[in-house]
């Protein structure tokens, strides 16, 4: 099933936001790890911090294109401090 899926490297504190045609978001987890893609070799590890399952690719295509503008990258630094919050304890607190 088609996904976007959005990567997070602690080692370069960068984000990268990619789509799949059929593989499961793990299985390009593992290749993106494995230095298989250039855009992300230096930041390895990096970890799935969100993804999102669609019906067909131009689908997760047009989400992906969204998460790279500026908006979308709000919405991935709201997600970021989120889990951060989930993590630390701080979650619904203000």
């Amino acid at each position: 099933m088609p996904c976007t899926y959005i990567l997070y490297s602690r080692s370069t504190n960068k984000f990268y936001t990619g789509s799949s045609r059929e593989k499961a978001a793990n299985n390009r987890l593992k290749s993106h790890n494995a230095g298989k893609t250039k855009s992300t070799k230096a930041g390895r590890p990096w970890i799935i911090i969100h993804q999102e399952k669609y019906q067909n690719y131009t689908d997760a295509r047009k989400r992906e294109i969204f998460l790279k503008s500026g908006q979308g990258r709000k919405y991935i630094k709201t997600l970021n401090s989120r889990a951060e919050g989930c993590q630390s304890g701080r979650m619904g607190q203000s």
